[in-house]
C-alpha cells in the first residue's frame, strides 16, 4: 500500500508539472515576462473578434516590446487578481488601466504616465436621478479595487447610499440597467465608451472628470527594474513620434463593430457563435482538461483519503479527517486564490495557474471524494470484514479482496455526482486567470454587450458536457454491476 501511494504520488506531480510548465518554452534570446490585465476594460483591454487581447493599453504594451526587444505572456483576469499577482511574483506586470494612487506606490513602482483620466458616474437612461444627492438610499455597483470604486466609498457617508461589488464592467453595467442598482462609478473614457456603443446608460458627468488622474504601467515595488526601464524608453518614442497619439485616436474614436464584428454577429444567437467559434471552442477544451485531470487525480487522492479513514491506525484515520474537514471547510475560490496568490510568498517559487488550478480540484474535490469513500466501505457489513478474518486474512488483505470491492459498488452513484461538481467547478478557476469556458464567456460579453446571448450559449455548452459525462458514467455504473 505504501508503494502504491509513492507511485501514485509521483504520477500525480508529474502530471501537474507537464500540464503547468510544458506549453510554456520561453525563448533564449530574449528575456520574457508574465503581465497580467483585466481584459474586460474597453477601450484600454479586450478581446476582439480573432481572439486576440486589444485595446489601447495593449497596443501601446506591444509596440513598446516589439522596439525594445523583450517578449511576455499576457495573463488576463480580473483586475483584483491582476494586481494581486503582481504583488505575491506570480506575474512580473500589469497593464489593465491601473490608476497612480499613493497607496498604491507603497506595493508597485510606476513606469512613465501614459494616460490622463478620470472618474465619471452613469445611471440607467430615463433615470430621474439628477444629482449626487438623489443616490440617498439608493444602491452603487462598483468594479472591484478601481479608482471608481474608491471615490464612490469616499462618499458613500455623505450621499447615503449603499454599495455592491462586481469583478467586470458588462456585469455591473447591466445591473445599472435592470434597476437593481441605480448608478455607477467608474473610468470616464471607459463609460463613455460603453455608452457609445450601446450600453444603455447616461453619463452624468460627460465633460467634468472628478479626481483627474493617470494610468501607470506597474511592478512590484523593488523587482523587474529594467522591464520597467525598457518600458519607460519605449512609451518616450512612441510618444515622441506620434505613435502613442494614433493609438488613442484608434480606440477612442472607432465604434465597437471595429473590434468585436458586424451588428449580424453580435445580434443573434447565431451570429455570436459563429464569430466566435474558436474561442468558444478553445475555452471548452481547456474546461475539459481541468476536469479530467481533477476528475482523475482527485479521485485518486480522494481513494487513498478513504482508505487511511477506516485504517486500523488511530493516528491515520486522524490525518485522514483532518484533511477531509479541512479542504472541504474552504470555499474553491478561497483555495484556489491561496494557492496561487498566497502560497508563492510562503515557498518562494511562482505555481502556474493552470497547476493551481488542478491543486484545488484536487484537494477540494479528493476531500469531498475522500469523505463518500470512508462512507462507502464502512457501509460494507461488519460480517464481511469477521468472516474475512475468520478465514485467516489479514486486514489489509481483507479490505481489499472483500471490503473495497463491495463498498467501490455502493459509492459509484456518488463518483457520478462528484465528477459533475467537479465540471462546474473548473468555471471558478476563471478567477485566477484561466481562460476556460466562463471566462471565454465573459471576454466575449466585454467586448459585445450580448451578456443574455453569451451566457445562453455558455449554459447550453455546460449541459451538453454534463449530459455526456453522465451517460459516460452510467455506462460505466452498468458495466461494473454487470
Amino acid at each position: 500500500m505504501e508503494k502504491m501511494k509513492k507511485y501514485l504520488l509521483i504520477v500525480a506531480i508529474a502530471l501537474l508539472s507537464f500540464v503547468g510548465f510544458g506549453l510554456n518554452a520561453h525563448a533564449a534570446e530574449k528575456p520574457n515576462y508574465v503581465i497580467t490585465t483585466d481584459a474586460t476594460y474597453p477601450p484600454f483591454d479586450f478581446q476582439d473578434k480573432n481572439g486576440q487581447y486589444t485595446g489601447i493599453d495593449q497596443e501601446i504594451l506591444k509596440t513598446i516590446a516589439e522596439r525594445e526587444g523583450f517578449t511576455y505572456t499576457l495573463k488576463p483576469m480580473s483586475f483584483n487578481s491582476a494586481t494581486q499577482s503582481v504583488a505575491s511574483d506570480q506575474a512580473d506586470a500589469v497593464m489593465a488601466g491601473m490608476s497612480i494612487t499613493d497607496e498604491r506606490k507603497n506595493v508597485f513602482d510606476f513606469g512613465t504616465p501614459y494616460y490622463r483620466s478620470g472618474i465619471g458616474w452613469a445611471v440607467k437612461k430615463g433615470s430621474n436621478i439628477k444629482s449626487l444627492k438623489d443616490l440617498k438610499g439608493k444602491t452603487v455597483a462598483i468594479k472591484t479595487g478601481t479608482s471608481g470604486a474608491d471615490y464612490a466609498l469616499s462618499i458613500q457617508k455623505k450621499y447615503g447610499f449603499k454599495v455592491v461589488y462586481f469583478n467586470d464592467s458588462d456585469t455591473l453595467y447591466n445591473d445599472v440597467i435592470n434597476d437593481n442598482s441605480q448608478a455607477t462609478f467608474g473610468d470616464l473614457p471607459v463609460i463613455q465608451y460603453a455608452v457609445k456603443n450601446g450600453t444603455a446608460l447616461k453619463v452624468m458627468n460627460p465633460k467634468s472628470p472628478i479626481q483627474a488622474g493617470w494610468y501607470g504601467f506597474a511592478v512590484k515595488k523593488g523587482k523587474n527594474a529594467q522591464l520597467l526601464a525598457d518600458f519607460n524608453k519605449g512609451f518616450a518614442a512612441i510618444k515622441e513620434d506620434g505613435t502613442y497619439d494614433k493609438i488613442v485616436a484608434k480606440y477612442l474614436g472607432a465604434s465597437a463593430a471595429t473590434f468585436t464584428g458586424s451588428k449580424k454577429d453580435n445580434n443573434t444567437v447565431w451570429g455570436i457563435l459563429k464569430a466566435n467559434k474558436m474561442a468558444f471552442l478553445q475555452g471548452l477544451w481547456e474546461t475539459i482538461v481541468l476536469t479530467v485531470f481533477g476528475i482523475v487525480l482527485a479521485s485518486i487522492w480522494g481513494i487513498i483519503l478513504g482508505v487511511m479513514g477506516v485504517s486500523q491506525n488511530g493516528f491515520v484515520r486522524g490525518i485522514s479527517s483532518t484533511i477531509i474537514y479541512i479542504f472541504r471547510g474552504l470555499p474553491l475560490m478561497v483555495l484556489a486564490f491561496f494557492i496561487y496568490i498566497g502560497l508563492p510568498g510562503v515557498i518562494g517559487m511562482k505555481i502556474p495557474a493552470v497547476t493551481a488550478g488542478i491543486l484545488t480540484l484536487v484537494l477540494n474535490e479528493g476531500a469531498y471524494t475522500g469523505a463518500f469513500v470512508r462512507g462507502g466501505f464502512e457501509a460494507v457489513d461488519r460480517g464481511q470484514m469477521e468472516a474475512a478474518r475468520s478465514l485467516g486474512l489479514p486486514y489489509s488483505r481483507a479490505m481489499r479482496r472483500v471490503i473495497m470491492p463491495q463498498g467501490i459498488r455502493i459509492m459509484i452513484p456518488s463518483f457520478i455526482n462528484q465528477f459533475i461538481i467537479t465540471l462546474k467547478d473548473t468555471s471558478i478557476l476563471s478567477a485566477i486567470g484561466i481562460l476556460e469556458l466562463t471566462q471565454t464567456g465573459s471576454l466575449i460579453v466585454s467586448r459585445n454587450s450580448q451578456g443574455f446571448r453569451v451566457w445562453a450559449i455558455v449554459a447550453v455548452i455546460y449541459l451538453i458536457v454534463i449530459t455526456l459525462l453522465t451517460w459516460l458514467s452510467n455506462w460505466v455504473e452498468k458495466r461494473i454491476h454487470a
